[in-house]
């Protein structure tokens, strides 16, 4: 049974962005019969509120967007855990003692700048430097990739190859404060969870050879990867909730869900003027080879 999800962090309040890549899953995996999973990302308890995650949950309600099933990554950090020491227990982990080794590890990567490539410093510290870098700060925990290169083929974009330590470099699994990243949680998570199909925007294309590292160190099965273009200003800026960009707050004051839907279809070329559309009629129209490959510059909601 195909089984999707929407993973989205609680950190404010969702905008058209969220919206368009949660839609998209849930027809995508709709449109195949199957089953969709509402993960709250909450990993990172300093940025996230449980208040932004109830909103969420309204919203995706207010849509329509019904969940087979929730779940809240503050619950699951003993699987975190569990999957951490495997790693340790193969040898595939290293202290990092860089100061800036624990921004934004418990996040999904935002931009390119958050995906700078490691240049691998503490890798090749000896144990007298690690002794007696200890005494002055708590490392972070970081995976040590193999000079290899590793390809998938993306259900949108295609054949897909990267090198694991040149394009990627090593990564957090745990910040010094013992929060698990990002990149480890996601993976315990849909492997546990048996997601089968992860549908979510091509900014987090480059975290997925990260995360088949993952699975194929873990003994996990992979899913199967298909990344969406963004929806982004007309000046190529991608939408953000710090800008409180197309709110849902302040959308809703003006439209219908139905309008939103069409809206969001209309965008992704489904249609071609916006209209009010019932998710029914937008599971009709559904078609990858519809979505476009280049972002989608935002146009004036009517």
């Amino acid at each position: 049974m195909v089984k999707g999800r929407f993973a989205p962090s609680p950190s404010g309040r969702m905008h058209l962005g969220n919206i368009y890549a949660a839609l998209m899953s849930w027809l995508s995996v709709k449109k195949q019969n199957g089953s969709w999973i509402l993960r709250i990302e909450d990993l990172d308890r300093q940025r996230c509120k449980p208040e932004y995650a109830q909103l969420l949950m309204d919203d995706l309600s207010w849509l329509g967007l019904e969940w087979d099933k929730l779940y809240f990554q503050s619950d699951r950090d003993n699987l975190y855990l569990d999957a951490f020491t495997q790693l340790c227990n193969k040898n595939l982990v290293y202290d990092c003692f860089c100061r800036r080794a624990d921004l934004l590890a418990s996040s999904a990567p935002q931009t390119p700048r958050d995906m700078q490539i490691y240049s691998g410093r503490c890798r090749t510290l000896t144990q007298q430097q690690r002794t007696q870098l200890s005494q002055e700060r708590t490392p972070a925990q970081r995976i040590a990739l193999p000079d290899k290169d590793i390809s998938f083929t993306d259900g949108h974009y295609g054949l897909q190859t990267f090198n694991l330590l040149h394009d990627c470099g090593d990564f957090i699994v745990r910040r010094a404060d013992k929060n698990f990243s990002y990149q480890l949680a996601v993976v315990v998570d849909d492997a546990l969870m048996d997601v089968t199909e992860i549908v979510r925007g091509r900014d987090l294309l480059n975290s997925t050879p990260q995360q088949l590292f993952l699975y194929e160190s873990l003994g996990y099965n992979a899913p199967q990867f298909s990344h969406i273009p963004l929806i982004v200003t007309q000046d190529g800026r991608r939408l953000s909730k710090r800008e409180h960009d197309m709110n849902m707050g302040e959308l809703q004051k003006k439209y219908s869900a139905t309008q939103i839907i069409g809206y969001v279809m209309y965008l992704c070329g489904f249609i071609s003027e916006p209209d009010s559309l019932s998710l029914s009629e937008a599971l009709s129209l559904f078609d990858w080879e519809k979505i476009p490959q280049e972002d989608i510059i935002l146009k004036t909601l009517p």
